[in-house]
């Protein structure tokens, strides 16, 4: 261990004098502007100032060598190499997705060194890549320095020990890496519960034991006084440490089920009173947060990283006639998205199986639009939102190929074209959302009094309006309501 260089008080006090007068000039120790961006409506300033509160300091190191693993993980990011197996599709679909895994090893924390991916008609069943592979990965494991090995497709528990016994240093897969994201990015209790049960489920089948200590059972002089009555046949470490994660299942499993029901019960009284709903989905980092800001001056957090966006936020917002309806923003959604987090955010994801409109995000400026147009519909297929009408909205129009924005405009003739950042073809967009929007089932004319000014509120709110004329006896309104509305105004038929 390196000694630091001993200082003087005066200098000490002299370098803290510096420091003050410096007057926070470093980017990152200032403290976000509250004026900044605030004529932006895509950003939401005050979710990206707390979450921007603790930033990483770059180009510093410790002089410290003898050090735990836990401390040296607090003071550099990970050093990563990323694996994948080509089985399909062509170099451009690999690199896509390599680059894909890039990206979000960067959002879990981590430095990419080297990214590597072999051509197999299926991954080996023992070590993912070919077992000679093996050898070349661990010469650049050493090379590198590498600490961590991320795989780009979801591991078999006998994959993942016999890569690590292999290689010798940590190896990850695709599921972990993304259950990783989520878990730095939940906010909200539901949230939270969510991550922490998919984690709970993808774990539960990949416990293993450290030599045999997992798999003895008490006996003896043991510790916590478990000796007589604790010795003979019983549980095992593992055995233990399974139960243990079932039980925590089951209670997070109950608990999202009471949420679920605050949840259903507003989407009932939403039902009731016959608002119709929108849901903004899409592959992650599309621009859905920012599009709903752009649409509803919702104030959300907006972050250029993948899965910025975990809770889902609805609010309330009205058509050109008065109409009112709800927009929800929902999580991204990613090429395999893993099957534990699916099923843990279905009460989510049933948002939008259960709307009325599905604007699907794509970005635009993607090197495979296409692609992530396929994996959203996948997942819709998953949850049951096949059948709910969809809008394409091709986002990021600033930055897209005007080629690529033709090619998917030809490929899906139900779409809009729009830029969430500089509102370049909101307007459109917009009309297009209030057309496809459900209208009301039954036509009325009514000659309504004007002490029953309330209808007439409830119908610019509910219903749609053709013709409005103010009469001596009242107000004679042509338009069509929904069967309750209707049945209110049959009194003041005309």
């Amino acid at each position: 261990m390196t000694n630091a260089p001993d200082f003087s008080l005066d200098e000490e006090l002299e370098a803290t004098d510096a420091w003050e007068d410096d007057d926070f000039q470093s980017g990152y120790l200032d403290e976000p502007d509250p004026e900044a961006g605030a004529d932006d409506p895509t950003t939401g300033d005050l979710d990206l100032a707390e979450r921007h509160q603790l930033r990483r300091v770059a180009s510093l190191r410790t002089e410290l060598e003898d050090i735990t693993e836990v401390e040296y993980r607090q003071l550099r990011l990970e050093r990563v190499v990323l694996v994948g197996v080509w089985t399909e599709g062509s170099v451009e679909d690999a690199e896509n997705s390599i680059a894909e895994l890039a990206l979000l090893a960067e959002t879990a924390g981590s430095e990419v060194l080297d990214a590597i991916y072999q051509r197999r008609q299926s991954p080996d069943p023992a070590t993912y890549v070919g077992r000679g592979k093996v050898d070349g990965l661990k010469e650049i494991v050493q090379a590198t320095g590498a600490d961590t090995v991320v795989c780009d497709g979801e591991l078999a528990p006998s994959q993942l020990r016999n890569l690590e016994d292999r290689l010798g240093v940590k190896v990850v897969d695709r599921t972990a890496l993304i259950l990783d994201i989520f878990a730095q990015h939940a906010k909200s209790r539901e949230g939270q519960a969510q991550v922490e049960l998919a984690q709970l489920n993808y774990m539960k089948q990949r416990l293993r034991g450290w030599g045999g200590n997992l798999s003895r059972q008490a006996g003896g002089r043991v510790a916590a006084g478990a000796g007589i009555g604790g010795r003979g046949p019983g549980e095992t470490k593992i055995e233990t440490d399974r139960r243990r994660i079932n039980t925590k299942i089951a209670k997070l499993r109950r608990d999202l089920r009471e949420m679920k029901g605050t949840r259903d019960t507003k989407r009932q009284e939403r039902r009731r009173h016959q608002v119709p709903s929108v849901s903004i989905a899409g592959y992650t980092n599309a621009g859905k947060s920012s599009l709903l800001n752009r649409l509803t001056n919702a104030g959300v957090l907006v972050e250029d990283a993948l899965f910025a966006t975990l809770d889902p936020t609805t609010r309330r917002t009205t058509t050109a006639d008065g109409r009112i309806y709800t927009m929800s923003d929902t999580v991204g959604f990613v090429r395999h998205l893993p099957h534990q987090l699916v099923e843990a955010f279905r009460s989510t994801l049933e948002e939008v199986a259960d709307s009325d409109l599905v604007l699907h995000v794509v970005d635009g400026s993607h090197p495979d639009p296409e692609g992530q147009i396929a994996a959203v519909r996948e997942v819709f297929a998953e949850i049951g939102a096949s059948e709910v009408p969809e809008l394409i909205v091709i986002n990021k129009s600033d930055a897209a190929d005007p080629m690529v924005v033709a090619r998917l405009r030809q490929r899906e003739p139900h779409s809009v074209v729009v830029s969430a950042r500089t509102g370049e073809g909101i307007a459109e967009a917009l009309q297009v959302i209030e057309g496809e929007l459900p209208r009301p089932a039954v036509e009325f004319t009514a000659l309504v009094p004007y002490e029953r000014g309330d209808l007439i509120n409830r119908l610019h709110q509910h219903g749609e309006i053709t013709s409005m004329e103010h009469t001596g006896d009242g107000t004679l309104v042509v338009g069509r309501a929904h069967e309750d509305l209707a049945g209110e105004l049959a009194a003041y038929s005309a």
